[in-house]
């Protein structure tokens, strides 16, 4: 039987473990390093039907329906006037089974974790990680070990395992903007059925259903500078002075918002620089871990989800060193639409705003460009 450490108990973790547990070839230990598994509330997901198809190997087609939402349309909307641009019929990519999915973050992860606590070991932060023999062994902050023919490393963009393991040599960056999230209760302005995308200079906001009973997920993307202090200011999210500075700069038309968010939270967003492959063939990266992306595509999640797939799949086969070379070449495709997307959301030109909605008013239509740029990600 072969053992397999997985270090971190987030999405693509829990996910992994799950298609793991089913094979009784393998033995598996989560390792998270707080002392319980992150439940934050105030925080939704997206799921496109590339993850929904994975996640029903788990019977996630059997999750309750009062928890998750399928949207059917994005409508493009411009902030400062609310004018509506266009729709996108995500619906399109559907199957009878598979459906573009939003949810609470903490739902998903308690459905992932369910079959799990037997497995899960909390409290248990990394300060070591010999890979020169054939068995990788593991050390922990309170003096335990653990010796595995597997490590799978999914602990987050500020990997501690990835630090161990490649010296510090990579390291994620500020993408220049911060994000501004919350839950919204049946907002009257806002359909509550599709997903709302209000696009500004420098700036875009989010608002979609997370569930059938009116509940909103806000997620905002706002350009801005911070020095090399406050990128390493981990608390900067809990200053009052700091939060209002940054709501005093949020669009006045976007502000009306802001007074029926719950659990409003801000925070810089990082991003990955590039790839890193261990020397070790048995030692591998997926999620955030793997590579974080700027988060104007919505597939952070999906892709967690994608990739965790691929490496099981590829260890169950022998095959596990194809996985870093097709999972960055996918990783890259998604990185640069989501990049792409931040761009074109964020522009401040007059006459490019112009040009962008008219495009965007075709685009949405043109089945052959909707299938290339999404459809390649989706499915």
């Amino acid at each position: 039987m072969k053992k397999i450490a997985i270090i971190g108990a987030g999405i693509s973790g829990l996910f992994i473990a799950n298609l793991f547990k089913k094979n009784s070839n393998y033995q598996i230990t989560i390792y998270e390093k707080n002392s319980s598994i992150n439940l934050e509330d105030g925080y939704g997901i997206q799921l496109s039907v590339n993850s929904v198809k994975l996640l029903n190997q788990i019977e996630f087609n059997k999750f309750q329906n009062d928890k998750k939402f399928n949207p059917n349309q994005i409508d493009f909307h411009l902030i400062k006037c609310s004018e509506k641009i266009c729709d996108l019929n995500i619906s399109d990519f559907n199957s009878e089974d598979c459906k573009y999915t939003t949810l609470k973050r903490s739902d998903l992860v308690n459905f992932l974790k369910k079959d799990l606590e037997s497995s899960i070991k909390t409290n248990y932060s990394i300060s070591n990680i010999d890979q020169e023999n054939q068995r990788i062994k593991v050390s922990f902050e309170n003096h335990e070990t653990f010796e595995c023919d597997y490590l799978i490393i999914s602990d987050g963009v500020f990997s501690k395992s990835k630090n161990l393991i490649s010296k510090n040599k990579i390291q994620p960056r500020y993408n220049n903007t911060l994000a501004i999230r919350g839950l919204i209760s049946n907002a009257s302005k806002i359909d509550c059925k599709n997903i709302s995308l209000f696009l500004g200079p420098d700036f875009h906001h989010v608002i979609y259903p997370i569930n059938p009973n009116g509940d909103l997920n806000f997620i905002a993307i706002m350009k801005y500078e911070l020095t090399a202090d406050e990128q390493k200011n981990h608390s900067l999210s809990d200053d009052e002075n700091f939060i209002k500075r940054i709501l005093d700069n949020v669009p006045f038309e976007t502000k009306e918002f802001l007074d029926e968010i719950k659990e409003l939270k801000i925070f810089p967003v990082f991003v990955s620089n590039n790839f890193y492959k261990p020397k070790n063939n048995n030692i591998h990266f997926i999620g955030d871990a793997f590579f974080a992306f700027p988060p104007s595509f919505a597939q952070g999640a999906s892709q967690s989800i994608e990739g965790a797939y691929e490496l099981f799949k590829n260890i169950e086969s022998n095959t596990e060193n194809r996985f870093f070379k097709n999972r960055v070449s996918k990783t890259k495709m998604v990185n640069n639409r989501s990049k792409f997307n931040q761009f074109v959301f964020h522009l401040s030109n007059p006459l490019m705003i112009f040009l962008r909605n008219i495009s965007l008013k075709r685009l949405v239509k043109n089945k052959r460009f909707l299938e290339s740029y999404l459809g390649k990600i989706y499915r």
